[in-house]
């Protein structure tokens, strides 16, 4: 296991087993959540080993072990999936940008309602004629060239486009992006985007360590459209078959 990824694993069990509540509510700690001696326990697992575990010194938990940690730390399934990734720690090559295929470009452009393509960096591959409309052209952020998360976060464009929903927003889309980076942590085209968000987002540093996951989802955004003004949109992603690294996000108008 790369050390990167043991780090990373170690952070998210101790996120979590800070958030559980002792069952004693006699107990007292100047350390929030369970002791690491309880969740041990209830894993049933060595306490130096679930020591080393969340100091990223414990090498690779086995499947046994991760099924023990899920239970104790009452993770859901989509936490339990994460943590089954983090434990697999495939080795990946460099991060290179995708590139979609001219037919998809098409059937993307040809749709009506706002859409675009993303990568596994967030980085917008394509986007339609009308999500051009809808948010203004995507204009670089940071200095980083068309990525939806250095847009929303830090550029002023991205923040009026949301207005009052924007942190609602931008917390989901961290917690979104929290389980791709994860798998990409020991890359430095992830570290740079994360690195950029720390210095020009001043919320982001926080609801980072927090180290929320969250799968790609269904919903509503309540967004200004420059023509049309405060609207709500109906929204989903998809992976799309010719590269699963590549997601299609759509949104359609949605009634007030």
């Amino acid at each position: 296991m790369r050390d990167d990824q043991a780090k990373t694993l170690g952070d998210f069990l101790k996120t979590r087993r800070e958030r559980l509540t002792p069952e004693s509510a006699s107990r007292r700690s100047r350390t929030p959540g369970l002791r690491r001696e309880e969740v041990a326990e209830r894993a049933g697992i060595g306490v130096d080993w679930y020591v080393r575990l969340e100091q990223g010194r414990g090498g690779r938990p086995s499947r046994a072990t991760i099924d023990g940690l899920a239970r104790a730390l009452k993770l859901n399934r989509t936490e339990v999936n994460h943590l089954r990734g983090l434990a697999a720690s495939p080795e990946r090559p460099a991060f290179i940008l995708e590139t979609p295929s001219p037919a998809l470009v098409r059937v993307v452009g040809a749709l009506l309602q706002p859409a675009y393509l993303t990568g596994r960096r967030w980085d917008l591959v394509y986007v339609n004629p009308a999500a051009n409309e809808l948010f203004g052209g995507f204009p670089d952020a940071g200095g980083v060239a068309a990525n939806l998360l250095a847009f929303v976060l830090t550029h002023p464009a991205g923040k009026d486009l949301f207005g009052d929903g924007w942190e609602e927003h931008a917390r989901r889309m961290v917690a979104h992006f929290r389980v791709a980076y994860d798998a990409w942590s020991h890359d430095p085209s992830f570290t740079a985007l994360v690195d950029l968000l720390r210095r020009d987002c001043p919320p982001f540093s926080t609801w980072w360590k927090a180290h929320d996951i969250r799968e790609a989802s269904t919903g509503v955004k309540r967004m200004r459209h420059p023509k049309h003004g405060w609207r709500s949109y109906d929204y989903a992603t998809f992976q799309c078959n010719e590269d699963p690294a590549l997601k299609l996000t759509v949104h359609n108008p949605a009634p007030d």
